[in-house]
């Protein structure tokens, strides 16, 4: 290894290379600023690698696999075959795709990069080890977007090949016949409903009393729901204890019980990667929870900014690459502020959700009286073409009439998540939801349905 005497300069530094480190890099350059960019694995990180691309792509080959059961009722006859080989090739092929994008614009945009493994070891200062390379980077500011990292369970640790993790799922060769997924939030139940349709038995073990936890309880229902149709086995209120020959054991209210699997998925959350970068050499404040100290400009220290799964909130892509903005402007002098209304949250299960501001529990809990407006998708005529018309579309509104929540279960229903979140973002109110013309036949227009029935005017339900 060559070790490097001296520090190289480094204007802008950006350690991490996904949704919101390359968008903080492409913001600093657009800015003016010289920006060096510090990649430990793969441009476009977790998201484009090995989460949110790649387990989106494997729904899509789910889906086509199920369409003939869902379109016989209307006179169209076919049949499937699944070659899982070619279905990692696809998924690989759409990676490959998108990443040679992102490193087209960083390049484009004169971004240096450095495929490396940082660490901080001064509050303005890091070694990148790059093969038998290493390089001290003395920063002007730092912007960290590191990410997160799996879980893992003492209980139930991965080896790979039986008990394993979403990346081997989502680029598995082969499918099991017994899945057994240990964790019922979105990533449990998105991988659940792919699985079935791609025709596994799966259960889902999930230690709390329902599925997605982390949204409203009648989200959750209708979600279960839709699991059961498909045939996955809900075990909730039990603790995975772990795996032996015969299955994965489990704990709940009546004991313990042991479930078939001959292959077990471990996704039951993620931990921030703070410890892995060394940001606390920085002088910044790290909780016991991994997550990184910063105030509305994503400040960590005077030169320091975090973003992403590193703090606080959701650990969405999307919120990520909203404050890779505002810690570029902040670190270029600009006024900036990260104070969302909201950050959309999507479920791409069977149905869909999307889940937008608050809702009933949340809203109570915060003092806020609401009323609320439903539109079922059974009175939708856009539902009823694409031949599914469960779930629904509900608005919450404030004591004023101002839009605080919107909330869609359904086929689809992701695609409403850009209007509900400018809905509830500019505080829009249940007038102007109803009174938007909105285009028939389409899902969209539930939206305005919903916030009819609120005002006390609704069209298509009694």
């Amino acid at each position: 290894m060559v070790v490097g005497e001296f520090a190289t300069p480094a204007d802008l530094l950006v350690v991490g290379g996904g949704p919101g480190g390359y968008a903080a890099a492409l913001h600093a350059a657009r800015l003016g600023r010289e920006v060096t960019l510090v990649e430990r694995d793969a441009l476009g990180g977790t998201c484009l690698n090995v989460g949110c691309i790649p387990s989106k792509a494997l729904i899509e080959v789910a889906d086509a696999v199920a369409a003939p059961g869902r379109v016989a009722p209307w006179g169209v006859r076919s049949s499937t075959e699944v070659d899982m080989a070619r279905v990692k090739s696809h998924l690989d092929d759409v990676v490959a795709d998108l990443t040679s994008g992102v490193a087209g614009l960083l390049d484009r945009a004169g971004v240096r990069t450095i495929i490396g493994t940082a660490v901080f070891n001064r509050p303005d200062r890091v070694a990148v080890e790059a093969g038998d390379r290493l390089e001290h980077l003395e920063f002007r500011h730092a912007i960290v977007a590191t990410g997160s990292r799996p879980i893992e369970l003492p209980d139930l640790p991965l080896d790979g090949t039986r008990v394993v993790g979403s990346t081997e799922l989502l680029f598995g060769e082969d499918l099991p016949d017994q899945l057994v997924l240990v964790g019922g939030g979105y990533v449990g139940v998105e991988l659940a409903c792919a699985y079935a349709k791609l025709g596994s038995r799966v259960t889902i073990v999930e230690v709390e009393d329902r599925v997605l936890p982390g949204f409203g309880r009648r989200i959750g229902t209708a979600v279960e729901r839709g699991l059961r149709r498909l045939g996955v086995g809900l075990c909730c209120g039990h603790r995975a204890l772990g795996a032996s020959d015969e299955g994965l054991a489990v704990a709940g209210p009546d004991g313990e019980v042991v479930l078939p699997a001959d292959r077990i998925g471990v996704v039951v959350g993620r931990r921030p990667n703070s410890d892995t970068v060394g940001i606390a050499n920085t002088g910044a404040t790290v909780d016991d929870r991994g997550l990184v100290a910063v105030d509305a400009q994503r400040r960590a220290t005077d030169r320091v900014f975090a973003i992403g799964d590193l703090t606080d909130g959701p650990a969405l892509a999307h919120k990520a690459t909203a404050e890779a903005e505002v810690a570029a402007e902040a670190a270029c002098d600009r006024p900036a502020g990260f104070d969302p209304t909201c950050v959309p949250m999507i479920v791409f299960g069977d149905p869909q959700v999307v889940s937008v501001g608050l809702d009933r529990e949340a809203a109570a809990g915060a003092g806020i009286t609401t009323t609320s407006g439903r539109f079922p998708f059974a009175a939708s005529g856009r539902a009823r073409t694409l031949g599914d018309a469960d779930g629904f579309v509900e608005v919450l509104a404030d004591e004023t009439g101002t839009v605080v929540g919107i909330h869609a279960v359904g086929a689809h229903v992701a695609e409403l998540a850009g209007e509900a979140a400018l809905a509830v973002e500019s505080a829009a109110t249940i007038e102007d939801l109803a009174g938007t013309i909105h285009a028939h036949p389409t899902l969209g227009e539930s939206v305005m349905e919903a916030a009819l029935d609120l005002a006390g005017r609704p069209v298509h339900r009694a």
